[in-house]
């Protein structure tokens, strides 16, 4: 627990937290707040411990709008006004909220987890996402309920996930966030095509890691035809097959970078079971090996363990 509001607001903005300025109450000598943030693949998980208070948090410019924000009550009431939501948040509800954008909030002593999404992963259109603003989404039962309860649980434990699991874990967590807004709008969803091909792409994020992923899997997965599924992307820059491999092939490369596993072993986690036809298929993506990634990670590493010179990493991880 923090002690001091300058303090806590200090520990807020070096959380990435969208900031909350012109505090209007809680504010004086005994203030008391807690804060804790990590991280799981691309999402940002930030708690927050909070006396009663009353905030505002400012519009802001468009480049800090990278991230949409999905706060999860966790203990007492809060709210919420932005956009043209007006939510009002118990435990366990969630809402969806802009960093750019006005907020208004009160709240009693609360306790709450909030996801950072990069806006990029969700592939819900800007017109849906401003409607879903501001917008309470009950977390007592359905979909909500998922994130509501899986939230809380990766506050807790997504320190201890290997790097590979987080990158996984975190895909199958937007494409359930994907979902609770999508079951949140009702009726008036995207157009059927395009609502079904988002659908199918957060399924293919999901199960990267599943050597059966397919185009004919898919396709019976969601109840449609291979023909159907294939006319679905036709517009779209990747075929279906073509987008699993770019994306496993995108997965593989993060790895390789960051980790000393083997070329054989990464490409085996997602999905490639012919280590030749791996091969093959990363130089011909990213015009070098992918060993090379590997080597040149080792080079990094003894270099950062000898403080000695690089002497054959360089080249070879270029």
């Amino acid at each position: 627990m923090t002690g001091n509001l300058e303090a806590f607001q200090a520990e807020l903005a070096a959380s990435g937290f969208p900031p909350l300025v012109n505090k209007l109450a809680g504010a004086g000598a005994g203030f008391r707040g807690g804060i804790a943030a990590c991280d799981l693949g691309p999402l940002r998980l930030v708690s927050l411990d909070t006396p009663e208070s009353a905030c505002i948090g400012r519009e802001r410019d468009a480049s800090d709008g990278v991230n949409l924000a999905v706060k999860v009550m966790t203990r007492g009431r809060t709210r919420i006004e932005q956009g043209r939501g007006d939510a009002e948040l118990g435990p366990a509800d969630l809402v969806l909220l802009d960093p750019t954008r006005t907020l208004r909030f009160e709240s009693t002593a609360a306790a709450h987890v909030t996801i950072l999404v990069p806006r990029r992963e969700l592939r819900i259109r800007p017109a849906q996402i401003d409607r879903l603003i501001g917008v309470r989404i009950d977390g007592s039962h359905g979909p909500g309920a998922l994130v509501s309860v899986l939230a809380q649980e990766l506050a807790r434990s997504a320190t201890e996930f290997r790097e590979a699991e987080a990158l996984r874990s975190a895909a199958a967590v937007v494409e359930l966030i994907a979902v609770a807004l999508e079951a949140r709008l009702g009726d008036e969803q995207l157009v059927p095509d395009e609502w079904l091909r988002d659908r199918i792409v957060g399924y293919i994020e999901a199960r990267l890691a599943d050597p059966d992923l397919s185009p004919p899997g898919i396709a019976a997965a969601h109840h449609i035809s291979l023909r159907r599924l294939h006319k679905l992307f036709e517009d779209q820059p990747l075929t279906v097959a073509a987008l699993i491999r770019r994306r496993r092939l995108e997965r593989c490369r993060a790895e390789l970078t960051g980790s000393g596993r083997t070329v054989t072993a990464v490409a085996a986690r997602w999905g490639f079971s012919d280590p030749t036809h791996f091969s093959k298929l990363f130089k011909a993506t990213y015009g070098y090996n992918a060993r090379a990634l590997v080597t040149s990670n080792r080079a990094r590493t003894t270099k950062t363990r000898t403080a000695g010179p690089d002497k054959d990493g360089g080249d070879q991880g270029r």
